[in-house]
């Protein structure tokens, strides 16, 4: 998909957000829900997202990012205090050539750990929920 377009209100984030699809929640509020990445590259790798449809960060109002930007940050340093990783990178895509798998604007906060390896992006193993459970009472601890 290029980075024009129609936002498709069937994609896996806008059924997350209408409650259609489970997902490990990390924290929500009237705009923004951050959650697990159910195919982690890391332990601990979550997802923020506007709750107001947008497929890139190209098509976005300003204000939206605003406060996405800031809650991305809230989160990182939960996940850092949290977790005890040695970085976090923080990353987002931008039309499929870029990398974008879901089409609805997203963030990724990936911890990174040294001598560990990144899994592959969306293509890597799906996590085990109880496991993803356990990061997230974590990260929502530290966001306490």
């Amino acid at each position: 998909m290029s980075l024009d377009g129609n936002y498709d209100p069937d994609n896996i984030f806008a059924k997350i957000l209408r409650g259609d699809m489970p997902c490990v929640k990390i924290y929500e509020d009237d705009e923004v829900l951050s959650f697990m990445d159910v195919f982690p590259q890391s332990d601990g790798h979550t997802l923020v997202i506007p709750k107001r449809p947008s497929r890139n960060l190209l098509d976005t109002n300003p204000e939206v990012l605003s406060g996405l930007i800031q809650k991305t940050q809230i989160i990182a340093q939960a996940i850092k205090s949290s977790l005890k990783p040695d970085g976090i990178i923080i990353t987002q895509f931008n039309g499929a050539p870029a990398g974008q798998t879901v089409f609805h604007l997203h963030f990724h906060i990936i911890p990174r750990y040294e001598n560990s390896k990144l899994s592959s992006h969306a293509h890597g193993q799906m996590a085990e929920m109880d496991h993803l459970s356990g990061l997230a009472a974590k990260i929502k601890a530290a966001l306490k």
